[in-house]
C-alpha cells in the first residue's frame, strides 16, 4: 500500500480475494529513502528518530486496513513496513520470505516520463514475480 489514489481499490479487492479464497492477507508498505526524504527531511537530516516517526505513521495505515480486512471476514492478516526498492521487494524478496501465491497491486502511479526514465513498479512485478499478479486500475 502506497497511499495512492488507486490504494482504496487495491485493499477492497485484496479484502475480497482473501475472503473468497480463505486466505492469509499480508498487507505491505516497501518505503524508499528518496520518497520518504522529499515530504521530511533532506537525506542528511533523516534521523534515527524521523524514520522512527515515519515507519509509524505507515504502520498505523497498515493497522487501520489489517482492522477493517478482519472486520469485513478475512480470518488472518499481517503488516509488514520494508525499505527498499519496491521493484525488488515485491517482486522477489517479499515472496521468498512469505511465500504469497498472489499479489495484489495498483496500477502505475507514475507519468509517462518518470515510466520511461525509471521504469513502472507493476510492470517489474508483473514481468518477475514467480506468482500471479492482479493489478487493480484506479477508480
Amino acid at each position: 500500500m502506497d497511499g495512492t489514489r488507486a490504494t482504496p481499490g487495491v485493499v477492497d479487492k485484496a479484502i475480497q480475494l482473501a475472503i473468497v479464497n480463505h486466505a492469509h492477507l499480508d498487507i505491505l508498505n516497501v518505503a524508499q529513502i528518496n520518497q520518504i526524504t522529499e515530504g521530511y527531511a533532506t537525506l542528511s537530516d533523516l534521523s534515527e528518530g524521523k524514520t522512527y516517526e515515519i515507519v509509524t505513521i505507515v504502520a498505523q495505515r497498515l493497522k487501520d486496513i489489517k482492522t477493517r480486512a478482519l472486520k469485513a471476514g478475512v480470518k488472518s492478516a499481517s503488516i509488514h513496513v520494508r525499505f527498499g526498492n519496491p521493484k525488488t521487494v515485491i517482486a522477489r524478496d517479499f515472496i521468498r520470505d512469505h511465500h504469497n501465491d498472489l499479489i495484489v497491486m495498483g496500477s502505475s502511479s507514475l507519468n509517462r516520463f518518470e515510466r520511461a526514465l525509471i521504469g513502472s513498479v507493476t510492470a517489474y512485478v508483473i514481468r518477475l514475480a514467480p506468482c500471479d499478479v492482479i493489478v487493480v486500475k484506479q477508480k
